[in-house]
């Protein structure tokens, strides 16, 4: 038994309007959850979903992970880098030079993203969102590697990436140095137990798994289990959750 990528979720001040930005962005489909949460589906309906939940957490330095999307052309890119403003993006500045293709924004909700240059090879084979590109160890990399049953696709100089079996869109980890931690991540990784394996026992085995392969289980009593999502931390003390199907 192994978990599926069942969605990124964004922790985020207004869920509704930055689902509404990243649906505006990504052509994806908008659907209203329960909770508060919402969630945008990708078009052909495999791979992850993009859910956005209810939190105020104060922003503490930049994010683990940003979103890198691809472009077919010069064109392609001033297009989508002005949809992206359009619908309530901005530029910022991370230490990006000059002579660097890409493109740094920023979500309404001050989430940085890419838009990457056309003739990346590295992404040609993905999609509109190429990447999730996380800073990471490379043991974090063989974890999710394993923790997924997803390939590694890039193992080279501490900088490891994986994809699906499936293709679509890679997830990245660049190296050393790491930068640490200061609250709880505003992106996160949601894992779901394959269809028909929905007992208890059957997420207490997956749960046992991914202790194995070196994640840690938040302690029961600091909000361990929440909604029947068990949350977890990886190698890196990244938060991810696991969820029963359905």
């Amino acid at each position: 038994m192994t978990s599926q990528l069942f969605a990124i979720c964004f922790n985020a001040t207004r869920p509704s309007g930055l689902a509404r930005f990243w649906s505006g962005l990504l052509g994806w489909e908008f659907a209203e959850g329960p909770d508060s949460d919402v969630a945008i589906l990708p078009p052909d309906g495999a791979g992850f979903r993009i859910r956005f939940l209810p939190g105020q957490e104060p922003r503490t330095g930049r994010n683990r992970a940003h979103f890198d999307l691809t472009s077919t052309s010069p064109e392609d890119q001033r297009r989508t880098v002005a949809r992206a403003l359009e619908l309530g993006g901005e530029h910022i500045d991370v230490g990006q030079l000059p002579e660097e293709g890409h493109v740094v924004l920023a979500d309404p909700d001050d989430n940085e993203f890419c838009v990457i240059e056309p003739g990346n090879e590295f992404l040609a084979d993905t999609g509109f969102i190429g990447a999730l590109a996380c800073d990471g160890t490379r043991e974090v990399g063989y974890f999710w590697s394993e923790a997924l049953r997803w390939p590694l696709v890039w193992d080279q100089d501490q900088e490891t990436a994986i994809q699906s079996p499936d293709g679509g869109t890679k997830i990245t980890w660049g190296g050393p140095p790491v930068e640490p931690k200061t609250g709880p991540n505003r992106l996160y990784f949601e894992l779901t137990l394959p269809v028909g394996a929905d007992t208890d026992a059957d997420r207490e085995a997956e749960v046992d798994r991914l202790i194995s392969l070196g994640a840690t289980r938040v302690d029961a009593g600091t909000g361990g289990s929440d909604g029947g999502r068990m949350l977890m931390l990886d190698p890196d003390g990244n938060e991810f959750s696991v969820r029963r199907p359905g």
